[in-house]
């Protein structure tokens, strides 16, 4: 009986998961692989003596690296460490070795893609990377295989769990964000540190991800408008529903023929648009094309036993192809023909402002005429009755499509007139014909 042996770089939560994993199913896995077996012969830790999600062999546990890369019989590497420059090292190194390669490193590719991917073609090696984006959620296959015959125009997704959970929880209870992200802190849904979450770089890695296989080009961070969702308050979510929308936070990237877009931040949906139903933890990418219309992919996104499976489901695709002799790395969707992706200021979209201001006359004319000073038309308004300081009202407004460069102009001089007693609060919305909502609000 053939096996194939496996070299694992990191035993933390997804770590420990794919060791779980591999042992509950392994018969299943036999039987998948005409009876092969998937063995973990060697496992990469920083800390010999640390106590562990799960039962290993301690033979198995090794400091070294090299104990890895210069064992021949090692043929897959699973990278499961996070972060950059080490894990950017340890597979470049492990490809150099002639070893395939799974990882669930977002950050790594959405930096360093294009490096590795190369690297991996001219050593003839497979690269997956499934669990680098929607966790359980088979996305990436989806992409590279069940839409490789269809052309690609837009991808819109929930891919940070914890953003969602944060979002959907205060939806339901009109709690401040801080309490909220306290709680989900609590639950073990936020990280001590959850900035990459709550500031969304966490989504914009795995849009990078995303967009060369939709669309055939490599974008980087620094070509992505990412916001996070700080500022964002209960009274938000109470205006977004009188208005007919949910606040998610989406990854939008659209293909415009001669130019990309690319995006992240938190977005006022309509009601009846598919992912304004994806709840707490859960992601979801919805991806339009050509021939297929309109297809959405729905799952948990995170976890220890979701991403397991998606490194295990790349473990054995992998496995697969060296029994059948046919390595050398599924397509990776990378640079075919270079497109210019669309600076933050050329963005278009539909904006939510909340405005603070001095409830006295004449203010609502000053907003309206700054705003169309930049050719931003109102569409719908409604001003709130004095606030607990018995001086200010609150005025909330959505516009007609405007371009992200005359909104922020506007949004400048708003803030600086005497009557703005707050910053501006602004989000995005993202609605089309057919699936808007309907509103609730005073027409203005």
């Amino acid at each position: 009986m053939r096996k194939i042996a496996v070299g694992l770089l990191g035993l933390g939560n997804v770590g420990s998961g794919v060791v779980k994993l591999l042992a509950d199913n392994a018969d299943s896995i036999r039987e998948r692989l005409g009876g092969a077996s998937v063995e973990i012969r060697r496992i990469l830790v920083r800390e010999t003596e640390k106590q562990r999600l799960v039962d290993v062999d301690r033979k198995l546990i090794t400091k070294s690296a090299s104990s890895i890369l210069d064992d021949p019989e090692i043929s897959i590497v699973v990278e499961l460490i996070g972060g950059e420059e080490k894990a950017r090292q340890l597979v470049l190194d492990a490809i150099a070795h002639g070893k395939h390669v799974v990882t669930a490193n977002k950050a790594l590719l959405a930096a360093h893609g294009d490096e590795l991917f190369a690297a991996a073609e001219k050593k003839n090696v497979d690269l997956y990377y499934e669990a680098s984006v929607g966790g359980g959620v088979p996305i990436i296959r989806a992409l590279r295989e069940g839409l490789a015959s269809d052309r690609i125009t837009e991808v819109i997704g929930i891919v940070n769990g914890t953003s969602n959970f944060l979002l959907t929880k205060m939806t339901d209870e009109p709690q401040p964000f801080e309490q909220i992200l306290a709680e989900a802190q609590r639950l073990g849904y936020a990280e001590a540190d959850s900035s990459l979450d709550v500031d969304g770089w966490d989504a914009a890695h795995k849009l990078c991800v995303l967009v060369p296989l939709c669309f055939g080009i490599s974008i980087h961070t620094k070509d992505v408008l990412v916001e996070g969702l700080r500022g964002i308050e209960p009274i938000d979510f109470r205006y977004a529903e009188r208005f007919g929308f949910v606040i998610k936070p989406l990854v939008i990237a659209k293909d415009h023929g001669d130019s990309l877009e690319a995006r992240v931040h938190p977005t006022l949906i309509p009601r009846r648009f598919m992912l304004a139903s994806v709840n707490d933890v859960y992601n979801a990418v919805y991806v339009s094309s050509h021939a297929l219309g309109q297809s959405m992919y729905y799952g948990r996104g995170a976890g220890m036993m979701p991403t397991a499976v998606a490194v295990v489901s790349d473990l054995l695709e992998v496995s697969r192809n060296l029994l059948s002799s046919s390595v050398g790395g599924p397509p990776t969707g990378r640079v075919r023909t270079p497109k210019r992706i669309r600076a933050a200021g050329e963005l278009e979209s539909r904006y939510y402002l909340r405005i603070n201001v001095l409830d006295q006359p004449g203010v609502l004319a000053q907003l309206a005429g700054l705003l169309g000073e930049q050719g931003i038309s109102i569409s719908e308004m409604v001003q709130e009755g004095q606030r607990t300081d018995g001086k200010s009202a609150c005025v909330v407004m959505t516009t007609h499509i405007a371009r992200e460069e005359n909104m922020q102009a506007a949004l400048m001089r708003i803030n600086l007139l005497p009557a703005v007693v707050a910053p501006t609060r602004l989000l995005r919305i993202f609605d089309r014909p057919g699936e808007n909502a309907t509103r609730g609000g005073k027409t203005a």
